[in-house]
């Protein structure tokens, strides 16, 4: 169970994020909102790559507040970021092993990277650099999280910049992974295919949580744009369409 207590964040006398207090239990949940109301932000707290202002943070009762990143991942919280980290001269094989702290044989390997829609005949032995799509990046970011068994997997809006096939296939990878895990997803997200996924969504709106609810009754109560992949922007006025989209 992760915790959230009086947490804020300040930049230049600017409020980011203002006296967030939150229980996160549930097996997924999303955070959606406005652009620039403090998502990423906030993740990027609980993972520790950011130090609140103010507040404190606990997992499992435990207080994790002034813990480097490489110790709350030692606690079992995964962090994917939204644009996937290439690894000149690793490869998919080296970062599996990596996250799951084992040697990974063929017949393991192939088990997780299947899950994730990847041939591991394929992909086992190929390096993680701009060989790589995007998507592929992402499924690979997703195959790692799922080789972890992380208690808290955290995702950082994984349909951005991918194209609509490779957004199809995504939802049906976390559909997999929330059907299998035994922790706890949670994932920033404008889609509204994604956050039907969820069990509750967080809506943030300048810097503070307007609601926590039930997934359908928060959607019930904000004005998603359905479009393609990274074309659904969620604004305090409502959707609109990137100039850039079809």
């Amino acid at each position: 169970m992760l915790e959230l207590k009086n947490i804020s964040y300040s930049v230049d006398d600017k409020d980011i994020l203002q006296d967030i207090n939150l229980t996160i239990d549930d097996r997924f949940v999303a955070i959606t909102g406005p652009n620039g109301s403090g998502k990423s932000t906030l993740i990027k707290i609980i993972m520790g790559l950011i130090t609140p202002t103010t507040g404190r943070i606990y997992l499992d009762g435990q207080d994790i507040t002034d813990l480097p990143i490489n110790e709350r991942a030692n606690l079992g919280i995964s962090y994917a970021f939204q644009q996937p980290v290439h690894f000149k001269g690793l490869r998919v094989r080296d970062l599996l092993e990596l996250a799951s702290k084992d040697k990974y044989d063929f017949k393991a390997a192939c088990n997780i990277l299947s899950e994730v829609g990847l041939c591991a005949r394929d992909y086992i032995d190929r390096e993680l650099n701009s060989t790589l799509s995007g998507g592929e990046m992402k499924r690979i970011e997703i195959a790692m999280t799922a080789a972890r068994g992380s208690k808290l997997s955290l995702f950082d809006e994984p349909e951005a910049g991918i194209d609509l096939w490779s957004f199809q296939s995504l939802i049906h990878i976390f559909e997999k992974l929330y059907a299998k895990t035994s922790g706890s997803i949670v994932i920033i997200s404008h889609q509204e295919r994604i956050l039907n996924i969820a069990d509750k969504i967080i809506y943030l709106k300048d810097g503070r949580i307007e609601k926590y609810a039930g997934r359908d009754e928060v959607l019930t109560s904000i004005d998603i744009n359905l479009a393609e992949p990274g074309c659904s922007l969620l604004t305090e006025k409502g959707p609109r369409q990137d100039q850039n989209c079809r």
